[in-house]
């Protein structure tokens, strides 16, 4: 008997109205989840600002978020078995808070996951151009390159979760590749002026800039919790998805804190803050170049380009497993949710997101909006925002799931992690909320109305949920439950 690898595929036409069953494994729901946060692009194109404010402590930004994140994920794995919704956080939400709270959080997932990708179109389209301009000598507008990405990212999409998880697999080798190149070339020739720990002194771990730094780090971390989302398309999901969870965010934790610590040494611990104030954009190609070579430089900046590819795609599925979610419980209407006969794909709702990132992308187009300080930006932030709040209130649905709903589902474990988890990722909404700036780039004003999206949505999903109480309680009653309308407690007993 052959070992079964952590994507599979099938000729065979998917029954209708399903998604692919068994198709990814851990592997395939790491490559999801990592692909998502785009590490070369994290550390290439934010990390160098977290060391300009942070000073060389800014590595330890990166452990001390993914720790948070994991104790969080210690109480969101454990009421996986008990969740039979395929619709990670709103399912969860709706588990532990009830379904109005869930209703609320479905909206709000499904406005941050399309801020964060279709904004993310603008940081793809100037990279590109800028790389096409320097090493083809050729002037493409950006809004060209960015509809020919949603394109690609359709196409993509449309064939089905293991064809993506395959090109996500490929593309993330290479941008981790060439970041562990640039790590070991720096290391292997003792850096600027030799190894040293600096970053990881209590002074440095501990300075007044280290608080705005864990916005951004946080901010690195996007879409790890995307892992339920494919409960449907998980082989074993009780047992992969947990173990997904754990090694995405083990991984991204680490792998960003040795990068970027490997980069201070490449300048020298007393230098890099000075050099990354000096050259924000090019300091992690200008360390490339020095350490391993112009055509590594240049090659990264190839790579940078396919990272945020590769997170357009993984967002883009997210996005499209919300909605099918909503659509098999009956919120949203059912012709949206409806699964490609042969590809297994909701091939609907990624037409739908695309034709809605299509009108954005326009709108911004047609105003002469500059494509990383309007649409990346401005668009981003309430996505990075909405997703940190999610990830407070399912802390919060774990306890009160523990406590209220199933107490022998909790164990001592889960419900401590669940209670430290609820009070960490408020303080990180809090600050993540006090530095949006950072962010922005943009006036108070602005930042008020960018952050004031996420409890407005919050609102119109209350609002949404008690018109559907009332009006269509056997709907409102389906939700967070997916397909299945009985309990999931009923289904593990």
């Amino acid at each position: 008997m052959t070992r079964p690898s952590s994507l599979q595929h099938s000729s065979a036409p998917v029954p209708e109205g399903q998604l692919k069953r068994g198709v990814l494994g851990v592997g395939g729901l790491v490559f999801m989840v990592v692909a998502a946060a785009a590490p070369l692009t994290v550390m290439a194109g934010v990390a160098p600002l977290g060391l300009m404010i942070g000073g060389v402590g800014a590595p330890v930004a990166y452990l001390a978020a993914g720790a948070v994140l994991i104790v969080f994920a210690v109480a969101f794995t454990r009421m996986t078995k008990y969740v039979s919704g395929g619709g990670a956080f709103y399912a969860y939400i709706a588990k532990g808070l009830g379904r109005g709270w869930g209703l609320a959080a479905a909206l709000l997932a499904l406005i941050s996951y399309n801020t964060l990708q279709i904004g993310v179109y603008g940081l793809f389209a100037a990279q590109t151009k800028a790389t096409l301009a320097d090493l083809f000598g050729l002037d493409v507008p950006w809004p060209v390159i960015a509809l020919i990405a949603l394109a690609l990212v359709l196409v993509i999409a449309w064939l089905g979760i293991d064809v993506g998880a395959k090109v996500l697999g490929v593309l993330l080798v290479l941008e981790s590749g060439i970041l562990l190149l640039l790590a070991i070339g720096v290391l292997t020739r003792g850096g600027a002026s030799g190894v040293d720990f600096a970053s990881f002194s209590p002074s440095a771990a501990f300075s007044p800039g280290m608080g705005a730094v864990l916005a951004f780090a946080f901010a690195a971390f996007m879409g790890f919790e995307s892992t339920a989302l494919y409960r449907t398309e998980a082989r074993d999901p009780e047992r992969t998805i947990p173990r997904a969870t754990y090694f995405a965010v083990g991984f991204m934790a680490l792998f960003y804190c040795f990068v970027l610590w490997s980069v201070v040494i490449g300048y020298g611990s007393d230098q890099v803050v000075g050099a990354a104030r000096d050259n924000i954009p090019g300091l992690f190609f200008a360390a490339t170049e020095t350490y391993v070579g112009p055509w590594a430089a240049t090659l990264m900046r190839l790579l940078v380009i396919s990272s945020v590819y590769a997170s357009q795609i993984a967002f883009h599925n997210a996005i499209t497993r919300y909605t099918h979610a909503l659509s098999e419980d009956g919120v949203l209407p059912a012709w949206i949710g409806r699964v490609h006969p042969r590809f297994g794909s909701p091939y609907r709702a990624s037409v739908v997101q695309t034709v809605v990132a299509v009108v954005v992308i326009g709108g911004f187009a047609l105003t002469g909006a500059d494509p990383v300080t309007g649409l990346l930006l401005w668009v981003n932030t309430p996505g990075v925002v909405g997703i940190v709040v999610l990830q407070a209130l399912t802390a919060v649905s774990c306890v009160v799931y523990f406590v209220r709903r199933n107490k022998a589902a909790s164990t001592p474990a889960a419900l401590t992690a669940a209670v430290a988890s609820s009070v960490l990722l408020a303080a990180a909404t809090y600050i993540l909320i006090s530095n949006v700036g950072l962010l922005t780039n943009a006036p108070t004003g602005v930042n008020v109305v960018l952050v004031g999206i996420v409890p407005a949505t919050l609102l119109a999903g209350g609002v949404l949920a008690v018109l559907l109480r009332n009006r269509r309680p056997e709907t409102y009653a389906r939700v967070g439950e997916g397909a299945n309308a009985e309990s999931t407690e009923e289904a593990v007993a």
